[in-house]
């Protein structure tokens, strides 16, 4: 079903720039006003001069800078900044990663082109909902530059763990580039360009279909800048690179994929007690008061509890925490609350999802708050560090004398889940899944075009 395909990778030149985390970005979506000034500090060639932030995050907009994107990418490549590989490769990726639990974890895959595919063909799929502003910024760029500068994160089926095998035993035996995130996670890069290893992997995928992990927006706008290709051009074939996305992909089984919870911190409009949110919420949860020492003892304790309620798939447990008077409660879903009109309108495969509990049950169905209102009155704030979440939490308490903050806790998705709702075409609520690590921008980038020529290799 997948087609996989290698490809002249585009990348930074170890001659002229020697320290690659100074150049290195995440993806632009995650990539506030700061520390995009931060790295463009470090270093004029940083990955933010060509993979802009997006003009959904504030960034100056203009067509203007999608122009200026195009003249630095092109004098990069005339100044021997960046290089491309003579011969089409699928490149090997991996990362070492202190997990928040302070595991040390590797996780493997690998980096090639896919075909693109319509999500209605069931080849490619999604579960996160996509939005129009964001497209549309991402095509600007993606067609003005002629690169695809990103990486979607895919995810496939691959239990012996055959395809990584193969690419392992045919790497290179120097890797190309390593470099450190901001995290301190260490990612390294090796080149496979032997032919018969590329044929076995493009054979392997051949009957696997691919989920898409992070980069919705990115591979909708590959699906876009297509199109637009494909109507200017009367003679768009095939062989067009317009037809291909960029894509990391690590396999479901790999023991170092990791999935992060997405806690929100509410700003919920006027002034409500800890004793009163918690009567609030009871006639549809069973409430739970926990204690703690210190806030951040009462944290721990609260994902402890929240862990062995839904271990192995069990209850749906979200965590409530009131920083202005520094109490935190657990939430079980009563059993009669999942058979409300407003969980009844969810397919099967959502209704046990913590997500949708909170979203539909909490959000919308208790306090009367749509993902619109929220989203246009910025009423969350999603995080995916606890810690930064509880602190933000008690800086919000401090600063807003008209409103409640109010954190939620939650679990994390599991991989399990993220199939089985794109198997069954569903869309997650929004910021269901924190892949972690997220994977570097910059490390390889996806030549479209020479010149306003279609790409022949």
């Amino acid at each position: 079903m997948a087609v996989i395909a290698p490809f002249r990778g585009v990348r930074y030149n170890p001659e002229k720039i020697k320290n690659l985390d100074e150049v290195l970005t995440p993806p632009y979506d995650v990539i506030d006003e700061k520390a995009g000034d931060a790295f463009l500090k470090k270093n004029p060639h940083s990955m933010i001069q060509l993979d802009l932030r997006n003009t959904g995050q504030k960034a100056k907009e203009g067509s203007d800078r999608y122009v200026a994107a195009h003249a630095r990418f092109d004098g990069w490549q005339d100044e021997g900044i960046l290089i491309r590989d003579d011969k089409p490769a699928i490149y090997l990726y991996s990362i070492d990663y202190l997990h928040p639990s302070g595991k040390k974890m590797t996780r493997k895959g690998l980096v090639g082109l896919v075909g693109l595919a319509d999500f209605s063909e069931g080849i490619v799929k999604p579960h996160e909902e996509t939005f129009a502003g964001v497209i549309q910024d991402r095509l600007e760029l993606m067609d003005e530059c002629g690169a695809q500068f990103s990486k979607v994160f895919s995810l496939y089926s691959d239990p012996k763990q055959e395809i990584i095998g193969l690419l392992e035993k045919a790497a290179e035996q120097e890797p190309i580039a390593n470099a450190k995130d901001p995290d301190g996670n260490v990612h390294t890069l090796w080149r496979v360009s032997d032919p018969d290893t590329l044929e076995k992997v493009s054979r392997l995928f051949a009957d696997k279909s691919l989920y898409i992990a992070d980069g919705h927006h990115r591979y909708t706008t590959a699906l876009a800048c297509r199109e637009r290709a494909r109507a200017g051009n009367p003679e768009f074939g095939a062989d067009s690179p317009y037809n291909y996305i960029m894509m990391y992909l690590c396999a479901c089984e790999d023991p170092g994929l990791s999935v992060l919870p997405t806690h929100r911190l509410l700003n919920l409009p006027g002034k409500v007690s800890a004793d009163k949110a918690a009567a609030l919420v009871e006639p549809s949860f069973i409430v739970q008061e926990i204690s703690g020492s210190s806030r951040e003892s009462l944290i721990d304790a609260m994902l402890q509890r929240m862990d062995e309620l839904s271990f192995g798939g069990g209850t749906v447990a979200l965590g409530m925490y009131h920083p202005g008077e520094d109490r935190g409660f657990i939430l079980q879903v009563r059993p009669e609350a999942m058979d409300s009109d407003i969980i009844a309108k969810r397919a099967g495969v959502l209704q046990g999802l913590d997500v949708v509990a909170l979203s539909d049950i909490l959000l919308q169905g208790i306090f009367h708050l749509g993902h619109e209102q929220c989203v246009r009155e910025h009423l969350v704030t999603y995080f995916s560090d606890v810690n930064a979440a509880l602190d933000a939490a008690v800086k919000l308490s401090v600063e807003k004398a008209q409103s409640t903050p109010l954190l939620f806790l939650l679990n994390p998705t599991r991989v399990s889940q993220v199939t089985d709702v794109a198997d069954q075409g569903e869309i997650m609520p929004h910021k269901s899944t924190y892949f972690y690590p997220k994977i570097l921008t910059g490390l390889l980038i996806n030549k479209l075009s020479d010149d306003g020529k279609k790409e022949q290799s």
